[in-house]
């Protein structure tokens, strides 16, 4: 991945989230839904519900709409469950996103992606016209206080990281198979290490250098694709400038 700016923007989307709560939780349900919907309740054979599951409850999710969710999904309880769908669009400056959503009509959610899009000088793109230029890898981010990067590197590589980012100035990066997730995440929660990220992501293979006077205008045009309810997360291979 070129530069560093995925790495050194963990903690500006983290504060954006945590001012969102109330979308993050419907969100997670959505997620947790979906999950439960195609492997079934049991975390113990689905690893993407125990993934979801994870994921609600690092931001406090209530255990109780965590047990509405996955009967939801799994048939226990009547109700819409949401269908992944990944959608493909172009910022200016020719920066490719990608954003994944849940939803139980897409007849809704692409229309309203577009409008979103098209307000801020973005537009929607054909399908694999984008997706080539991403991998999907399991993301962790640390605090590099309290951590020593030797025995951080051995523990990660370990169990299933591929790469280890040391050149933000106050976090390590890691980077591993979807696969290894739950494995990684265990191993550096048990060193007692406090992960300031801890998710699957989309990453670029390639970066587009986005001009700073260009900055506000794309993040605000990421803010309102985030905005819809049936967003769950974007991705986007832009490289800033103040990073």
């Amino acid at each position: 991945m070129a530069g560093h700016s995925h790495w050194a923007n963990i903690q500006r989307k983290k504060s954006k989230m945590d001012a969102k709560r109330g979308k993050v939780f419907s969100k997670w349900a959505k997620l947790i839904m979906a999950a439960a919907r195609v492997g079934g309740s049991d975390i113990a054979m689905n690893l993407p519900l125990r993934y979801a599951i994870e994921r609600a409850k690092a931001d406090n999710m209530p255990n109780e709409s965590i047990e509405r969710a996955v009967k939801k999904g799994s048939g226990e309880l009547d109700g819409p469950t949401p269908e992944e769908v990944t959608y493909e669009a172009y910022a200016p400056g020719g920066v490719a996103i990608l954003i994944e959503a849940l939803t139980d009509n897409r007849n809704r959610t692409a229309p309203n992606l577009r409008t979103a899009l098209t307000k801020k000088g973005g537009s929607m793109a054909n399908s694999g016209s984008v997706s080539w230029m991403f991998k999907r890898k399991a993301i962790f981010a640390l605090n590099k206080d309290g951590v020593e990067e030797e025995t951080l590197m051995d523990v990660a590589l370990e169990n299933g990281a591929e790469d280890i980012s040391t050149e933000v100035p106050e976090i390590f990066g890691i980077e591993g198979d979807p696969a290894s997730f739950i494995q990684l995440k265990e191993a550096l929660e048990g060193q007692g290490w406090e992960l300031l990220e801890a998710s699957l992501q989309y990453i670029p293979d390639t970066t587009v250098a986005l001009p700073l006077e260009q900055e506000e205008k794309f993040l605000a045009l990421i803010d309102a694709i985030e905005d819809d309810e049936d967003v769950q997360a974007v991705h986007h291979n832009a490289e800033f400038a103040s990073s």
